[in-house]
Parts: C-alpha cells; structure tokens; sequence
C-alpha cells in the first residue's frame, strides 16, 4: 500500500516527517525577523534620502528661483518641496492674469494665449510632480523609521527571552 500524499518529508532529514523535526525556537525567529526589518528599515530610509536628495538636486540644477508673484519663498533656489508648491502658485496666478481669468479649456484653440497657458500647465504639471516625489520621499524615510524601531524593538523582546 502506498503513504498518504499528505505525509511529507524534509530534505537532508533521513526522510523523517516534518512534524518529526523540532521547531525553531522563537527567540531565533524573533531575531530572523528583528534583522530583516532592520535591513528594510535602514534600506527605505536610504531609499528615501536618496530620492529626495535626487529630487533637490534635479530642481535645483535648473538654477530657477521662486517668482516674485508666489505667496511665499520669492527669490529662494528652488529644491523643496515648499519651494515648488509656492512656483506653482505663481505660475498659476500669472497663466491666469494673463488670460484674464480663463483656463486652458476656455481658451480658444486660435488664441495665441492658448500655447502660454499650455506651457503654464506643464510647467505646474511639472512641479507638482516633485512635490509628489518629496512626499512619496519622506514616506520612505518614515516607513524606514517605524521597521527599524519595530526591528529594535523586537530584538530586545528576542534578547530577553534567549
């Protein structure tokens, strides 16, 4: 008759059944998962540092200021996320003093204000897509932050109970 196929073996075992070996202690497995969360942790906050030194760095190479129609920042280097947000607010508030008031959709396709209003839109399109990135940035930091105090944490838990 054969064995159940249900009834499994583990490699380098002799062929002994799983529930035959002893487990893990749990000390061991707290402490496995303590160090990957510590990696994890220290590689989202590097993660994040890089992209949003990557991101400063990208705006600021542009060498563009903050225009003096911003509600704040005027004049500063662009390379924070505040700063960006604020260019956005200016070129957003210039676009439509300059097309009295009107969007791009309102806009007639023969007006020659059309393609000013076009290069305003990409422009804060542009913009705010850093912002997007600073914050997806500092999410990464943070994230980091709370794996490697989980990672400590669980290694002192681990430490005690060895």
């Amino acid at each position: 008759m054969s064995t159940p196929a249900s009834t499994s073996t583990s490699a380098g075992t002799g062929g002994a059944p799983f529930a035959d070996r002893p487990a893990a202690p749990a000390s061991g497995r707290a402490r496995l998962v303590a160090t990957l969360l510590l990696v994890l942790g220290t590689l989202f906050v590097l993660g994040g540092a890089g992209t949003w030194a990557v991101t400063a760095a990208g705006l600021s190479s542009e060498g563009v200021t903050v225009a003096e129609s911003a509600p704040a920042f005027v004049g500063a280097s662009l390379d924070t996320p505040w700063e960006a947000w604020a260019q956005t607010e200016a070129i957003r508030s210039d676009v439509l003093a300059a097309t009295d008031g009107r969007t791009y959709a309102e806009i007639d396709r023969e007006d020659p204000l059309r393609d000013m209003a076009t290069t305003g839109t990409f422009l804060r399109a542009s913009l705010l897509t850093s912002v997007v990135a600073f914050g997806v940035a500092t999410a990464l930091v943070g994230i980091g932050v709370g794996f490697l105090l989980g990672g400590l944490g669980l290694r002192s838990v681990a430490g005690r109970a060895a």
